[in-house]
């Protein structure tokens, strides 16, 4: 797991990069990454990459924090466990990514 920021000189938001290797996503077929930046609803489609791994690319604010997970096959959450941090969803024991900006 990855998470990439780019800072641009040119334009307002950071390009965030985000990758789920292949051993987390156990053979899936599908990977979403969903979060309050898509309202916790239709998930931001993850590409598969040639190695098995999949990945994905949003631009977000700066100066904020965004929390997010991946849905693996529209059945199973996974946090990435490279997050800035991680903080309680509110709804079970499970815990939410945080990507700080």
């Amino acid at each position: 797991m990855a998470i990439k920021k780019q800072y641009f000189k040119t334009k307002p938001n950071v390009k965030v990069t985000l990758s789920l290797p292949k051993t987390a996503v156990k053979g899936a077929k599908k990977v979403e990454l969903v979060g309050d930046f898509t309202d916790w609803d239709k998930g931001i489609k993850m590409t598969k990459q040639k190695d098995g791994s999949f990945k994905a690319s949003v631009e977000l604010a700066p100066e904020k924090e965004y929390q997010f997970r991946y849905l693996i096959d529209d059945k199973m959450w996974e946090n990435d466990w490279k997050a800035d941090k991680y903080v309680s969803n509110g709804i079970s024991t499970e815990e939410n990514s945080v990507i700080v900006l």
